[in-house]
């Protein structure tokens, strides 16, 4: 006999392991699949600080009593709301922490196709083993989606990585490492390479960096509260009502939701990195890619500006920190069959008010679902608002 569950939870990052947590406390029986904060364990630089602030970068239980905040306090570690930038270390580590205490019963092993089956879906694993269920809760993240400008997809790895797969940055140590992106991602990682040794040039389409500003110290004024509102996904009017109407949001027309996920909130890294950055990393700002060759062990870069402008860019090695974009034919364990069933935009799944497909019972969280509810589900701040609305719609439901 196969095993049966009500929801297989695919994914153990801030978003899966918040649904369990929702989940077990609602009485919905589960099982969550996959490496637990794996993305952030594994993939990110070891240095890096989150660009989101201490008070937005909770995990979402019932009760809200295991917070980043709790968990800092609990182990000795300084926290701020917004004045201390979020150690990458920190947050895994609370992951860590909030799964051995909301999802203990955590199974690693990896999902290898999902099919539709009679009442529900059917679960194919690495290992062997099977399962039914009659939800299925993607959950995956992040890790699928990098994406690569085009032209520069097929260099050969030795030559080109994605700034997801360098959490490992002692090997460039000593390299010319040409950085392309101008967001969180590229500048803490020029940052963190120029302080390990090697030889830094960032290249950027825009013009000038942008860094967040950082909030001033004591009471805002109630004037620059309503004119720049804080969100947890940076201040703005704009982003309030991204994270406070996503449900209406999901009602716009699907192309102006897609350009709003893609430009709102755009190339920016965080305040602390300003100092790291501005006078310390050669750079050639307001140019792009327009030919990338290789020779011998160097790969050479012909750069062009708007204005017309050519560089000759020689290095090593170039990390490509050009963000993320969901594309469903990118999961693997998604067969043909059941990706022709889900509609979609641009290769994003279109989702209900309960981030379910249509394909009932399947569901999408965290970046999947942006092009649905917004840019606040780029961020760990959208669990809360998902998990809450899918765990109060699967407990109806049953």
């Amino acid at each position: 006999m196969i095993p049966s569950i009500e929801v297989a939870i695919v994914g153990a990052g801030p978003y899966g392991l918040s649904l369990a947590a929702h989940l077990k406390s609602a009485a919905v029986p589960f099982r969550i699949f996959g490496s637990p904060m794996e993305s952030w364990r594994k993939h990110m630089p070891e240095g890096m600080l989150l660009k989101s602030d201490g008070f937005a970068s909770n995990l979402s239980d019932p009760e809200s009593s295991f917070t980043l905040e709790h968990y800092c306090a609990q182990e000795g570690i300084e926290y701020h709301p917004t004045d201390v930038p979020v150690r990458l270390e920190s947050f895994a580590a609370y992951g860590l922490a909030f799964q051995r205490r909301f999802a203990p019963e955590l199974d690693e092993k990896r999902l290898t196709s999902l099919e539709c089956g009679r009442g529900g879906f059917r679960l194919n694993f690495q290992d062997g083993g099977e399962l039914t269920a009659r939800n299925v809760a993607l959950a995956v993240g992040i890790s699928h989606f990098p994406y690569v400008l085009p032209g520069m997809e097929n260099l050969p790895a030795r030559f080109l990585t994605h700034s997801f797969a360098c959490g490992d940055l002692e090997r460039f140590r000593g390299s010319r490492v040409a950085v392309v992106g101008g967001g969180a991602s590229a500048l803490d990682l020029a940052a963190l390479l120029h302080e390990r040794g090697a030889a830094v040039h960032l290249i950027a389409r825009q013009k000038k960096l942008v860094f967040q500003g950082r909030l001033a110290a004591g009471r805002r004024s109630l004037w620059k509260r309503m004119r720049q509102p804080s969100t947890g996904i940076g201040p703005g009017l704009r982003s309030l009502l991204y994270v406070e109407y996503p449900n209406l949001f999901r009602h716009l027309p699907a192309n102006v939701r897609v350009n709003i996920v893609k430009t709102h909130l755009g190339p920016a890294a965080g305040w602390p990195m300003r100092d790291r950055v501005l006078g310390r990393v050669p750079s050639s700002l307001g140019f792009q890619i327009e030919r990338t060759e290789i020779t011998g062990e160097q790969i050479h870069l012909r750069l062009n500006s708007l204005e017309g402008a050519v560089v000759e860019h020689v290095a090593d090695h170039v990390i490509t920190a050009t963000g993320y974009r969901v594309d469903l034919r990118r999961l693997p364990f998604l067969g043909p069959e059941i990706l022709s069933r889900i509609r979609h935009f641009e290769n994003a799944p279109m989702l209900s008010a309960n981030f379910e497909s249509s394909i009932p019972g399947l569901f999408f969280l965290g970046l999947a679902s942006a092009n649905s509810f917004g840019p606040m589900m780029r961020f760990a701040y959208g669990a809360d608002y998902t998990v809450r609305k899918i765990t109060k719609h699967l407990a109806r439901r049953r």
